[in-house]
């Protein structure tokens, strides 16, 4: 990250609780003194999946929630790599006591647009939450962006680094910052990044990497925001949403390919 004058307009961050959040939160702290956090209860894993299977069947769900499972208990083996990110890229987890922080119950809900109501920010960020309703955004007088851990449009969704991985589309490992309108991360790109994944990395720091060798691009964003000076790029590429690997296409992936 380069060095960057401290700024007075106040910002908000609208998070689940959780290390690469905080990698965020971290970083934009050191450029915006003035960051307010809001932090919504996660969605529990029943409602979770029962929309998934909404979607996608009951087989595919289960699948993907013992991937999730799996990946959960996963990373206690895997803080040795985690560590080495964020040394790498001087990124860091902690949380910042001095920061203030709102709890809402969720995204969706009216004690979110009251606190953005009280905060008044000049441009909301949002790391890994829940999508915003069409009628959250439009009661939302700033500009909102999000940070996603995959490249945009070819890795909309989830785990856009394992799939790009998958696919043999390792040059389009990285994340992006875009604005959030109604889709799944189908908003505009103003910045994408594009990191090189270890042979250490897995599903389990994955995310972590893209998010700490991503700090940059989302301050300047979030500069770009507060000065009006929005300029979106046009990307020509296919589109697509991508969700969990369910657990047996994880561990095929994983036993025959290497790439877990």
């Amino acid at each position: 990250m380069t060095e960057r004058d401290t700024r007075t307009e106040t910002v908000a961050m609208l998070i689940q609780p959780g290390p690469n959040p905080e990698i965020v939160v971290n970083a934009v702290k050191a450029v915006f003194q003035n960051l307010v956090v809001i932090e919504e209860q996660p969605e529990s894993k029943k409602r979770f999946i029962t929309r998934r299977a909404k979607k996608l069947g009951w087989i595919r769900a289960l699948g993907q929630l013992a991937t999730m499972v799996v990946s959960k208990y996963g990373k206690r083996f895997t803080t040795a790599r985690a560590a080495e990110i964020l040394e790498e890229f001087g990124a860091s987890t902690a949380m910042d006591s001095r920061i203030r922080r709102v709890a809402v119950p969720s995204a969706n809900s009216p004690e979110f647009l009251e606190a953005l109501n009280d905060i008044r920010p000049a441009a909301l960020l949002l790391v890994s939450t829940r999508m915003l309703k069409a009628e959250t955004l439009a009661a939302i007088a700033c500009p909102v962006l999000n940070f996603h851990a995959g490249i945009n449009p070819q890795y909309r969704g989830l785990q856009g680094g394992y799939w790009s991985r998958i696919l043999s589309d390792e040059a389009n490992f990285g994340a992006t910052v875009h604005l959030v309108d109604a889709g799944v991360d189908t908003g505009s790109v103003l910045y994408q990044q594009r990191m090189k994944p270890s042979k250490r990395d897995t599903m389990h720091t994955y995310p972590a990497l893209q998010t700490a060798a991503s700090t940059s691009i989302i301050l300047d964003a979030l500069h770009d925001a507060v000065t009006g000076n929005l300029k979106p790029l046009k990307i020509a590429a296919p589109s697509r949403q991508w969700y969990h690997p369910p657990i047996w296409t994880w561990l095929w992936n994983g036993v025959t390919r290497g790439i877990w």
